[in-house]
């Protein structure tokens, strides 16, 4: 049976995680993956392995003194990859090179037309910087997607929309003055929230100027005034008319989540994916990759990405 969704699941993704004390702990794919079988979505698309990232795939993205230092670190699980947020851990390197294989899996069996769509639930490493981790993010997955579009398969116009409650960061600042790479992030206002960047007035740089859309929101945003922004959003992308859609579809923007200040329900985030597949359908390539960025209360994340995949799947009963 073929499938026009494929899924990322296994026990080397599972791990990427920080502790039991920690909010991006290893229960996360484990509370996704058990609503997704309860909804039988699993069954409704192609459920694969994983595999690590090779050093130049992560190259594509990240400078080779941070990848050294993410193997260093990985051998003795000793101190932080970062300022304080995001432990070291024995295996961490590993871990964190299974988010971006997957990543590369899911986006390869799309551009080689043997699915249309893919989601990875342990995704959407968003704050990672070229040259170091930040805020639970080691390696940049949706960075290396992008790096790759272009370098393997000569992909030029991206579209990047992210509705995680923390400003993709290690994206925006990336990619701020790449005229095509379209750029679009609902965030919880910075004022409030890590990392505190991703003001309206950010809207790229140089060539890039105009190209990229941020949009804060107060906290306590709802689905109908997410949903009035959303319009914004989706203007933007389909002006734009891109070769390929990347969504980092973050739950921590649901609400009562332990770490933001949002007021979402998993409807937004199932709205968001119908509406991006239908205007990858409408451009005439389908091409639609979603990653499950943050999300820290168990019952939201599963119950956000399940909307997501249901989505991807144009099964919006599941």
């Amino acid at each position: 049976m073929s499938f026009d969704v494929c899924l990322h699941i296994s026990d080397a993704l599972g791990r990427y995680g920080f502790g039991p004390g920690h909010p991006f702990n290893e229960n996360r794919m484990d509370a996704f993956w058990r609503e997704a079988q309860r909804r039988g979505l699993h069954q409704q698309v192609e459920v694969l392995e994983t595999r690590p990232a090779t050093r130049a795939e992560l190259a594509r993205f990240h400078h080779p003194g941070h990848i050294v230092r993410v193997e260093s670190l990985s051998m003795t699980g000793d101190g932080y990859l970062d300022q304080g947020d995001t432990p070291a851990f024995k295996g961490v390197f590993e871990a964190a090179s299974h988010v971006v294989g997957a990543t590369l899996d899911g986006l390869a069996r799309i551009m080689d037309g043997r699915v249309k769509r893919a989601f990875v639930p342990i995704a959407g490493l968003h704050h990672a910087r070229p040259d170091g981790a930040a805020g639970f993010c080691v390696f940049n997955d949706c960075g290396v997607v992008i790096a790759t579009l272009r370098e393997q398969y000569d992909i030029k116009k991206i579209a990047y929309v992210d509705i995680d409650a923390h400003h993709g960061d290690g994206v925006f600042y990336a990619f701020e003055s790449d005229p095509d790479l379209i750029f679009a992030d609902l965030h919880e206002d910075g004022h409030y929230l890590y990392p505190g960047t991703g003001a309206a007035s950010e809207q790229g740089s140089g060539p890039g100027k105009g190209k990229k859309l941020n949009i804060p929101l107060p906290p306590q945003t709802d689905d109908k005034a997410f949903f009035q922004e959303w319009q914004r959003v989706e203007a933007f992308v389909r002006e734009a008319e891109p070769d390929f859609i990347l969504l980092q579809c973050g739950a921590d923007s649901i609400r009562n989540d332990p770490l933001t200040h949002m007021g979402l329900t998993p409807a937004a985030h199932g709205h968001v994916a119908a509406r991006l597949v239908n205007i990858a359908d409408e451009l005439g390539h389908g091409r639609v990759m979603a990653v499950g960025g943050g999300g820290y209360d168990m019952t939201n994340l599963a119950e956000a990405w399940c909307e997501v995949v249901a989505s991807l799947v144009g099964n919006k009963s599941s």
